[in-house]
């Protein structure tokens, strides 16, 4: 119907015309930017399939177009542009070149679409298209593949080899099994290979590599465009010597020594990678020496295209800023040496853009009629278009404007995003008289003065005079209301993350159950009697060996702990150990039931009850500007439920920053509102007072609810009125520091109390707190992520909602790491200054920080840059931190105090400096910190060069990567910041207990207590049941090669406890790794029948030629009668030893080899029906 609009409209006619009988590039002006979206849809040959490509100033604008679209049914696919003047940074993040080979995969497989590119991306030069095609790969079941030569072909294509999967771009080769995560796929794919034919063809799960769904053929794009092949590498190596040579000539020449060092440091590496990996980090600055004939991405498109160009004007602007700013930048590197010369053409100049643009047919849209002096323009259209003021808020204003409209006999159409609010706004209309009628998908036609509300996202609304339209868009009417990202529910994955027993290196401290710390020596095979096992080597003090079999892996963790403090080694068989696990044990005992009373407590009590949701309730969180996530959700409806029960509410809600706590919050303090309540939120620092006061008010702008803020920045005059309306009920929300703990404050009806990051208040503040507690409910927040064991155990103590997904739309952050540089500092700073954003620099050292300070404002003159650090006085930080978030301070250079828990999306750029210097779980929070808008946000990770040269090419990648989330420091990281979690959650006297015995089996002994408390697990004195029979039972290295997934294996089979667990093993590694060999069929077998003799009361099974003994626990409550009649059952074949150990012989002398598990399996049963239960 939108396509009708305009369908009698002069001006449309005319232009339709133009573009049908083209005789040069038509400009229109008098185009709003709703005009231009609509226009576009309309204008372009539907017959055909055809191409619409639109070119834009910038990355905003190109974002704007694909959101926009959608309301007048196309859809846009956007081609972000190449990062020229960062590409010779040592890792890109791959979200840039992802959503690039998305777009190349769409051009060559729809041969028609609409794409959006801001005009930097058509400066870059490209690879010719044929020869992205060239070397697409497909692969179909039951064709052949050469499984020798597959690596190569994928390193070539840009794909990284890991040990597994779980990143774009990645891919693993093992035994017939090759996995492969393409880049233009959501998940990764396994090919299962039967010799060299392709059997089976399926996407995998990256979490748990458990396989999804089979299908029959897989076409796997490039995941770089530039294609490295040897024939490619041996000639771009060429072009690049003969370069080399002449430059370093002439550097030597003119006595440029250290640019001469640093030129011959720059292609060693070069030579290095690309001879020994195949592969070039930075390889895009390099294009124009692999490739002859480079191309620009509009010679993609066929020439039929159409092109459009929004506002010239500004694209010229844009266009001669962005190559002046490349070509200084690059002259600058030239002389300094670090490029070569070819690396400064990877930017085509705008005169020969535009002669390539004007191959094609062009359509110029401008809202002003302007001159155009790049182009000749062939004929100039004027559509006279209006955009509609904003009503901020005023329902009236907007109800006068319908009403003069509809005099006027306009077609009037108002677009609404959801259904609900569509409805709504429907009805509100009608209430202030006016005819409206609702029409969902706009399938019926408006008739003059007509107003019919739809629901559908218009990002602003636009006048037609002559054609007497108009569309209003919500966004008109109510100001400040961002529209709701929806996004496709992703599915809630199954099955439990691999748990990450995290990477165990040689030399690592690890912590046996019953022999304490000692140091892990590696995995040694040892063959006794011919029977083949894996043992473990543990170190302990004074250089003592322990060796356990592999399949007891369940007894060991790594030892962690919250400081990395070295941990003292026990000895072998001696007592200290002994002692430490008993003080623990009595402690952990403590907390245990310190908890469950407490819990009793408030369980007893009752508490107010909330009544349903309302009306305001559903309307109020369809404005969260934002999907929530599956996680945040939960949390919501868990929250509402504890409101609406008669308990007294405590919920805890643990999430990392910008994961959606604030929101969960505020519809609940929404609701107690709405149910006359007052709410109280306590934070622990008065700037984040203020920044949940902003949020608040911004979120309860259009409803009566009054929100005050009590905090240090408030005068005397407004404390005073807050706390007057606090006690006759005016207030309904506070939000303050600890000032909302002193006496004066009293509250004429709280309901609710929300402690924000509660860890952070003082012991007395706590205390406060407590007595505060008492009858309300309580919703507590923390940023500390809380890990996974503790969450289980502590679950029916203590109500707990985790949030783990990141939001929808957080954009990748690109990291980028690479040496310090002075001219990439300059050039990443103004670069995030030009669109109006700000930096972090980080530098964690105080003594001088001050020093580095005036080292960037004399390398920056135009920008505003200040510092702050733990170590001032708090006023004068809350100033700065103030100041920086009023935007009156361009970069802040600051010590990690930054890590807590402040959101200022503006900051989309951060520098850190000496990053080698940091803990991997610093890095990670702080990267956190940027990208918490919809712009692309970047990190910029610097190390000083020597620091790392020591090392190969590999190894120093290897360092590399670490820092980047590819690696698995992201899991370590992780760990570290549990580890910190579970020490507040559980207060300062419990960490040194969890130090004793490192933090995994502390967890283990809190989950037993507790289980023990509730009665759920008898209290029996432990026994162990150690189980040694005479087959080979180990992992091949052949079936595993890599060591960490072996440990995890093992520590996962030493797990099993039941014949279901041990078939889902058996699945899962089927799956993973291919066919299993026998020894690892063994292996799962063992490790159940020893969890079936634990529970049979067994605590030694031992295998002696054919003979296999069974020891039973001396004190186990045996039914004696029943012996004989077991006995009996097996015939000569059983016979009964009785004594201190009671033991049973099972004879396997008639039994053959292959039965014999299944024997004493049956055997283990019959035993087990003896022990009175």
């Amino acid at each position: 119907m939108l396509e009708n609009i305009l369908k009698d409209d002069l001006v449309y006619r005319q232009l339709k015309d133009e573009v049908e009988d083209y005789c040069g590039p038509v400009l229109v002006s008098g185009c709003t930017d709703t005009a231009k979206w609509h226009l576009t849809s309309l204008i372009g040959n539907h017959k055909k399939k055809q191409f619409k490509i639109i070119i834009v100033p910038d990355e905003n604008k190109a974002r704007q177009w694909v959101e926009a679209s959608h309301f007048f049914g196309e859809k846009v696919q956007y081609i972000p542009a190449k990062d020229p003047l960062f590409y010779t940074a040592d890792v890109h993040g791959n979200a840039i070149a992802r959503d690039r080979m998305l777009a190349i995969k769409k051009i060559v497989d729809d041969k028609c679409g609409t794409f959006v590119m801001t005009i930097d991306a058509v400066m870059d030069q490209v690879v010719p298209l044929s020869d992205i095609k060239n070397h697409k790969m497909t692969f179909k079941m039951g064709e052949t593949l050469e499984e020798a030569t597959i690596a190569e072909e994928f390193v070539a294509r840009g794909y990284e080899k890991a040990p597994f999967v779980e990143a774009p771009g990645e891919f693993a080769v093992r035994g017939g099994i090759i996995d492969i995560f393409p880049y233009t796929q959501e998940s990764p794919y396994r090919i299962e290979l039967w010799g060299d034919e392709i059997d089976s063809i399926r996407s995998f799960d990256k979490e748990s590599q458990r396989s999804i769904e089979e299908v029959d053929t897989l076409t796997i794009y490039p995941a770089s465009e530039i294609i490295l092949n040897q024939p490619r590498i041996e000639h771009g190596l060429r072009n690049m010597e003969e370069d080399y040579e002449k430059l370093s000539q002439k550097f030597k020449k003119e006595k440029k020594y250290d640019q001469e060092t640093r030129l011959r440091k720059e292609m060693d590496r070069v030579r290095e990678e690309l001879r020994e990996l195949h592969m070039l980090i930075g390889v895009e600055g390099y294009l124009p020496y692999f490739y002859e004939n480079t191309e620009c991405i509009l010679d993609y498109f066929p020439e039929e295209s159409m092109i459009y160009m929004d506002e010239p004007k500004h694209i010229r602007e844009r266009a001669d800023a962005f190559y002046l700013e490349f070509s200084e930048s690059m002259k600058s590197r030239l002389e300094g040496g670090y490029l070569l010369p070819k690396q400064a053409n990877t930017v085509t100049d705008y005169e020969s853009i535009l002669y390539q643009i004007e191959k094609h047919k062009m359509l110029c849209y401008s809202i002003l009629s302007a001159e155009i002096n790049d182009f000749r323009v062939a004929r100039t259209l004027f559509m006279d278009t209006k955009s509609i003021q904003s009503y901020n808020n005023s329902f009236e204003q907007l109800v006068k404007d319908l009403t003069k409209y509809q005099s006027k006999d306009y077609r009037i159409v108002v677009a609404s995003p959801s259904v609900t609010r569509a409805k709504r706004l429907s009805s509100d209309l009608r209430e202030n008289g006016l005819v409206v009628t609702y029409d969902k998908d706009l399938k019926y036609g408006v008739e003059a003065g007509q107003i019919v509300v739809t629901a559908g996202k218009l990002l602003t609304g636009i006048e037609y005079p002559a054609a007497k339209w108009v569309l209003i868009s919500e966004g008109d009417i109510f100001k400040g209301r961002e529209e709701k990202k929806r996004r496709k529910k992703e599915k809630k994955k199954q099955g439990e993350k691999i748990r990450s027993f995290a990477d165990i290196n040689i030399g690592d401290y690890v912590v046996h159950e019953k022999h304490g710390v000692g140091i892990y020596r590696g995995i040694e095979k040892i063959t006794t009697d011919g029977v083949e096992k894996d043992y473990i080597s543990i170190e302990y003090q004074g250089g003592d060996n322990l060796f356990i079999l592999a399949s007891a892996l369940d007894q060991i963790a790594k030892y962690a702990s919250a400081n990395a403090r070295k941990p003292k080694l026990h000895k072998l068989g001696g007592n200290e150990w002994k002692k430490t696990k008993t003080r623990v044990k009595g402690q952990v005992k403590d907390i245990a039931e310190e908890l469950v009373q407490l819990y009793a407590l408030r369980q007893a009590k009752e508490g107010y009850v909330y009544d349903k949701d309302t009306v305001w309730q559903k309307e109020f969180e369809e404005l969260f500007p934002y999907d929530e996530t599956q996680d945040q959700l939960n949390a919501i409806d868990d929250t509402k439920r504890d409101m609406e029960s008669k308990k007294i509410m405590d919920r805890l809600i643990c999430g990392d920053v910008g994961y959606g706590k604030t929101e969960v919050a505020i519809r609940a303090a929404f609701k107690a509102v709405d149910n006359g309540k007052q709410v109280a939120y306590l934070v622990p620092t008065t700037i984040l007072a203020q920044q949940h006061y902003n949020t608040f008010a911004q979120r309860f702008h259009d409803y009566p609810i009054t929100v005050r803020m009590m905090s240090r920045f408030c005068t005397a005059k407004e404390q005073k009125e807050t706390i007057e309306g606090l006690k006759n009920g005016t207030v309904d929300v506070v939000i303050g520091t600890h000032r909302l703990l002193s006496k004066d404050m009293q509250y004429k009806n709280l309901g609710l109390l929300v402690i924000d990051e509660e860890q952070r208040f003082g012991v007395t503040h706590k205390e406060k707190i407590k007595t505060m507690k008492k009858d309300v409910d309580v919703l507590s927040l923390s940023a500390t992520p809380i890990p996974r064991t503790l969450h289980m155990s502590l679950i029916g103590i203590r109500d707990m909602s985790v949030l783990e997904e990141p939001p929808h739309d957080r954009r990748a952050i690109q990291t980028y790491v690479m040496e310090y540089n002075e001219e990439l500092v300059k050039e990443a700073v103004y670069r995030e200054m030009t669109r109006g954003g700000q930096v972090y620099y980080v530098y964690n050292r105080v003594n001088n920080i001050a020093e580095v300070t005036a080292e960037l404002q004399r390398l920056l003159p135009d920008a505003k840059v200040a510092f702050a650090h733990g170590q001032m006085k708090e006023r004068e930080l809350e100033e700065i931190m103030m100041g920086f978030m009023n935007h009156e301070i361009d970069v802040l250079v600051s010590t990690t105090i930054i890590e807590t828990g402040l959101d200022i999306p503006n900051v989309n750029t951060m520098i850190i400096h000496d990053a080698n210097q940091l803990g991997l779980s610093q890095l990670y929070q702080l990267r956190g910190r940027v990208g918490r808008s919809n712009r692309n946000a970047f990190a910029f990770l610097m190390y000083k060069k020597n620091t790392l040269l020591k090392e190969t090419a590999e190894k120093r990648l290897q360092a590399i990567r670490e820092f980047t989330d590819l690696g698995s420091g992201y899991k370590i990281a992780m760990r570290d910041l549990e580890i910190r979690g579970a020490g507040n959650l559980l207060g300062q006297a419990q960490s040194g207990h969890m130090e004793a015995v490192g933090y995994d089996l502390y967890c283990k002994m809190l989950n037993e207590a507790v289980l023990r408390l509730k009665g759920e697990l008898k209290d029996e004195d432990e026994f162990d049941t150690t189980l040694d029979l005479d087959i080979n039972a180990f992992i091949p290295s052949m079936y595993v090669y890599n060591e960490y997934q072996k440990l995890e294996l093992y520590k996962r089979i030493s797990s099993i406890e039941s014949k279901d667990e041990m078939e889902d093993m058996t699945d899962e590694l089927i799956d993973r790794f291919g066919e299993m060999p026998k020894a690892v069929y063994n292996l799962l077998y063992v490790a159940y029948l020893k969890s079936l003799a634990h529970h049979a009361y067994m605590t030694d099974v031992k295998q002696k030629g054919e003979k296999v003994s069974f020891e039973m626990k001396p004190d186990a409550a045996v039914d004696v009668e029943k012996i004989p009649v077991v006995l009996e059952e097996y015939k000569r074949e059983l016979s009964f030893q009785a004594g201190k150990n009671p033991i049973f012989v099972l004879d396997l002398s008639k039994t053959k080899k292959v039965k014999q598990l299944e024997k004493i399996e049956h055997c283990v049963n019959l035993l087990n029906s003896l022990i009175i239960r």
